[in-house]
C-alpha cells in the first residue's frame, strides 16, 4: 500500500510540472525583426522626448502670442489714456467740467490696469514770465493729480512735472494758440 501511495505522489508532481510547465508566460519580444530590446527602447525614449519637446513648444508659442496681445491690448489702453490732454482757463488751474470727464475716463483705464503708471505734464501759455509759468503749469498738474488721486489712483502711479510755456502745442501768439497751451498732457512711464 505503501507503494501505491508514493506513486500516487509522483503521479501528482509529474502533473503538476507539466501543467505548470505548460502555463508558464513567455516573454514576447514585441520589437521588430533586427531590433534590440535596448534599440527599441532607445527609440521610445528618443520618441517620448520629441513629443515633449513638441508639447514644450507649442506652450512657448501659445505664451508668446499672450504676451503680444497683452502688449497690443496695453498699447491700445495707453494710447486711450493719453489721447485727451485737459484744458484750462486763463490764470487757472480749476478743473473744468469737461476736464473732469476726460480725468473720469482715465481714472477707470487705470483701474482696470493697474501696472500702469502715469506723468502729468501741466503747461501754460507764453504769457507771464518763466517763474509764474511753471508754478501754474504744476498747480494745473496736481489739479488733475488730485483728481485722480480722489477717483482711487494710487498715489504712488502718478507724478507730476512742469514745463510752464516752454512746450506749446501752438506756437503762434493769440487767444486760438493760447487756449490750446494751457493744458495738463498725459504721459505713460511704466507699462
Amino acid at each position: 500500500m505503501r507503494g501505491n501511495w508514493v506513486v500516487g505522489l509522483g503521479l501528482i508532481l509529474a502533473i503538476m510540472l507539466a501543467f505548470g510547465a505548460g502555463c508558464a508566460k513567455k516573454q514576447v519580444d514585441s520589437s521588430p525583426v533586427g531590433v534590440s530590446a535596448e534599440q527599441a527602447a532607445e527609440e521610445a525614449r528618443l520618441r517620448e522626448e520629441a513629443r515633449l519637446r513638441e508639447q514644450q513648444l507649442a506652450e512657448e508659442r501659445l505664451a508668446r502670442e499672450r504676451s503680444e496681445a497683452e502688449r497690443a491690448r496695453l498699447g491700445q489702453v495707453a494710447e486711450m489714456i493719453t489721447a485727451n490732454m485737459i484744458h484750462f482757463d486763463f490764470d487757472r488751474y480749476d478743473l473744468r467740467p469737461d476736464a473732469r470727464e476726460v480725468l473720469q475716463t482715465k481714472a477707470e483705464l487705470l483701474k482696470q490696469n493697474p501696472d500702469i503708471r502715469l506723468l502729468i505734464e501741466g503747461h501754460t501759455d507764453e504769457r507771464g514770465t518763466s517763474e509764474y509759468n511753471l508754478a501754474l503749469g504744476e498747480r494745473r498738474a496736481r489739479a488733475a493729480y488730485e483728481f485722480l488721486v480722489l477717483l482711487g489712483i494710487s498715489p504712488n502711479r502718478l507724478q507730476i512735472v512742469s514745463y510752464g510755456k516752454e512746450r506749446p502745442l501752438n506756437p503762434a501768439s493769440n487767444e486760438t494758440a493760447w487756449a490750446q497751451n494751457r493744458r495738463a498732457q498725459f504721459r505713460i512711464l511704466d507699462m
